[in-house]
């Protein structure tokens, strides 16, 4: 194995123009993506064509632009599924979900914010704005506010300041980044170890969303229960509130967690 293994050089010259996607928080022409990938729109072309075909990318039709196809996202989805957390916490919300009757996303701390890696449906009818490889708003959504209350001060200054989350659910840059207000809310989280939403910013749709932490008492998931309004209570001692607490409890034993849970006051 002292030899340097030998290579394809198509594929590792056509792997920059993945980077280059992977790079950009948003789809990209032709010209933009073989620029950043250092080389000519009609030596890119060809690469994009075969990825097309592969599932890697996909082109809008509307608007020329490239973006990450069904293929790439089911590899990245099958690279977090063996992470030990996602792997365990997968059948527990499924379970959660039939419990509740209501659906039950899960969430990891992902290279643009908050993003969904599962979502468990329930029988109750419900237009959600989410779907799995969604990035949630940190402030604005239940889900956001759970890695926003938990994650070191500096990882969540640093995303709040460049608006790491500006293309998620929710997000409307209307809310302050240092306000007393955002840090009363974010101190609230931490004191019950869950939040909630009440029809915002979806209209007619109510969420509690809590952590899941590992064995070094770092949050790892954020775990989301949502349903229509007319059914889904949001009192903090309610039978959803507790299914929920109780949920992410076991998956954080799991991971070897062992502080006591906050109080829900």
């Amino acid at each position: 194995m002292g030899k340097k293994s030998r290579g394809i050089q198509s594929i590792e010259v056509g792997g920059q123009l993945l980077r280059a996607l992977a790079r950009s928080l948003e789809p990209m022409m032709l010209r933009d993506l073989a620029r950043e990938a250092g080389m000519t729109p009609a030596k890119a072309h060809p690469y994009l064509v075969s990825f097309q075909r592969l599932g890697l990318i996909e082109q809008n039709e509307a608007t020329g632009h490239y973006e990450f196809g069904a293929f790439a996202l089911e590899l990245g989805l099958i690279s977090l599924h063996r992470l030990s957390a996602v792997r365990i916490a997968t059948p527990k919300i499924a379970a959660l979900a039939r419990d509740i009757n209501h659906a039950v996303s899960l969430s990891v701390w992902g290279t643009y914010g908050p993003t969904v890696v599962r979502l468990e449906e329930s029988s109750h009818p419900v237009h959600i704005v989410m779907r799995v490889g969604s990035v949630m708003g940190m402030l604005e959504t239940a889900t956001g506010r759970i890695f926003a209350a938990f994650l070191p001060p500096n990882v969540v200054k640093a995303a709040l300041d460049t608006k790491l989350d500006r293309l998620g659910v929710g997000y409307s840059g209307k809310k302050s980044t240092h306000s007393t207000e955002t840090e009363a809310i974010l101190v609230d989280v931490r004191k019950r170890g869950i939040t909630r939403a009440i029809s915002d910013p979806l209209p007619g749709v109510n969420a509690f969303a809590a952590p899941v932490f590992d064995h070094t008492g770092a949050v790892v998931l954020s775990i989301t229960a949502m349903g229509p309004a007319g059914t889904f209570n949001t009192d903090w001692h309610s039978p959803i509130a507790k299914a929920l607490l109780d949920c992410t409890h076991d998956i954080s034993l799991r991971l070897g967690y062992t502080s006591h849970r906050p109080s829900r006051g």
